[in-house]
């Protein structure tokens, strides 16, 4: 039989014990490996091993392929009406926002994010989510359309079927072989698991679930979640595993017709040419970003500074949207880069335990990260680029790294090119609009950009020619389940969030009468 793992918290923001399943949740039950093999998942503000979950394998997939199809065919998709499928989400998002303070505290645990913020933002975030798709369950509709006299011809929207969702491991772009369905990052697990799941459920989809093997605890937690708010046993199964066991045998599935992905851009091109090589999955990507800040010299320096710095050191800078390139007017330059250290330095005070009121600034998620954040910052350096603050490691244990900001970039440095993914900022001096845009525009990435100006005209001009999926404007990072979410250029393909979200969930059939 699977085992559980409780851990007791006796923290100044939480205290209590919470369990969790640590097997493998597959047609309702929780099961042992077929291979019996088992992954340490480790606390990365220390660097300890914290307890062992459950390891699977191809055998292990295939057994919840066939429970999600079964579902699907039986008891679930277009078996289910669209108001049922609602009222199960809104209960499921009932059951999670009561258990607000556990899984915050299991996401500040394995992940090393502040529990506060998990508890301010993520879960919520989540339970808005899924309130949000409730309401579009029932209204997943086609269209008739006017061909002539003796032809009646409508379309409909139905659910694909099996949705894979994997949660790729630190390093989730050295697989060789990529998981099919819905794949997401590590960085923000609860947000990601219910991002991909709420839409995927609202239009009948049944799902697989590969957490990463690194942050699986919320994803373990939500599945007893999915029991009790009462869903079909087989509509949501949950493999843990690596990726080179269960992500790709994943991949080689070929009763899988729909990829989700949220990650890296390398690993978004090896997927679709995966799904290409397979059975032809339908993908839609959320991946990689570089995104600009672009600060004119109208704006209220202190106050902007804080958002910039936020915009990149939010999470440690691990989050695809973060505002990494930073362009400020040269007139205010100076004053600029003197407010924007001083907010960095002060992240990188209050860095320390997840579970501290005070805490500000998180852990890398791993040992891997970690090692690749210092390795970009030594790039910087050897390439000419002059740190300004930060550069180095917090202390001696867990994975800490100094908010970074690097002055004297140019433009083919590594460190203004590539999507580093933690605390590390690039800024740079433009002179007048046309500029900002220039460089604004010169990346491979497309996510996103925020631009702070008091001058309407020139934010909406300048939003207008960003080639970016978001523009925020006086803002950062911010998201809602309504407004549609996705990247330009190497940043993906596709939208979440919003009808096109749940549009992308399901596929179009024409259907053609003769009178």
């Amino acid at each position: 039989m699977p085992s559980t793992y409780t851990h007791h918290f006796d923290t100044p923001v939480f205290k209590g014990d919470v369990t969790i399943n640590t097997g493998l949740y597959i047609n309702g039950q929780w099961v042992d490996p077929i291979e019996g093999d088992s992954i340490d998942v480790s606390n990365p503000a220390t660097g300890q091993k914290i307890t062992a979950v459950a390891g699977g394998s191809a055998k292990d997939v295939d057994i919840a392929v066939q429970a999600a199809k079964k579902a699907f065919k039986t008891v679930w998709g277009l078996h289910t009406p669209g108001d049922e499928r609602g009222k199960l989400l809104l209960k499921l998002a009932d059951i999670i926002e009561a258990h607000t303070d556990e899984l915050a505290a299991l996401e500040a645990l394995d992940v090393g994010k502040c529990y506060t913020a998990v508890k301010a933002y993520d879960v919520p975030g989540c339970v808005k989510m899924f309130r949000y798709v409730a309401g579009w369950a029932d209204k997943i509709r086609g269209h008739t359309i006017e061909t002539n006299e003796g032809r009646h011809a409508y379309t409909r929207r139905e659910p694909y079927g099996v949705v894979v969702s994997v949660q790729p491991p630190a390093l989730h772009f050295a697989f060789e072989r990529l998981p099919k369905g819905q794949i997401i990052p590590w960085n923000f697990p609860i947000v990601m698991l219910c991002l991909k799941l709420a839409p995927a459920l609202a239009t009948g989809n049944a799902i697989v679930l590969k957490p990463s093997e690194i942050t699986p605890f919320t994803a373990l937690k939500v599945a007893e979640f999915i029991t009790e708010a009462g869903f079909p046993p087989g509509t949501v199964n949950i493999v843990n595993g690596y990726g080179h066991t269960v992500g790709q045998a994943i991949s080689e599935h070929l009763e899988i017709r729909k990829i989700a992905f949220t990650g890296s851009t390398l690993t978004g091109r090896r997927i679709m040419k995966a799904a290409a090589e397979s059975n032809l999955k339908v993908v839609t990507l959320e991946l990689g970003g570089k995104s600009p800040s672009i600060i004119f010299d109208d704006v209220d320096i202190a106050s902007v500074a804080q958002q910039a710095a936020t915009a990149v050191f939010y999470n440690s800078g691990q989050i695809c949207i973060a505002g990494s390139r930073i362009f400020v007017q040269e007139s205010i330059y100076d004053k600029f880069l003197e407010a924007l250290s001083g907010v960095a330095k002060y992240f990188g005070a209050a860095a320390g335990d997840p579970f501290s009121e005070t805490t500000l600034h998180q852990p890398l998620v791993s040992k891997a990260q970690f090692d690749r954040v210092i390795g970009y910052i030594q790039a910087g350096k050897e390439e000419g680029a002059k740190v300004h603050t930060g550069g180095s490691q917090i202390g001696q244990e867990g994975y800490f790294v100094h908010p970074t900001i690097f002055t004297d970039v140019k433009p083919e440095m590594k460190i203004i090119r590539e999507e580093i993914f933690g605390p590390v900022a690039a800024i740079t001096k433009f002179k007048d609009e046309a500029e900002a845009i220039e460089l604004a525009n010169n990346t491979l990435y497309g996510l996103s950009c925020a631009v702070f100006t008091e001058n309407v005209g020139r934010a909406h001009r300048v939003a207008h020619a960003i080639e970016a999926g978001t523009i925020w404007v006086n803002t950062i990072l911010e998201t809602a389940p309504a407004v549609p979410f996705g990247g330009y250029k190497l940043s993906g393909i596709g939208r979440e969030f919003g009808e096109q979200g749940i549009e992308n969930y399901t596929q179009v059939k024409s259907v053609v009468v003769k009178l």
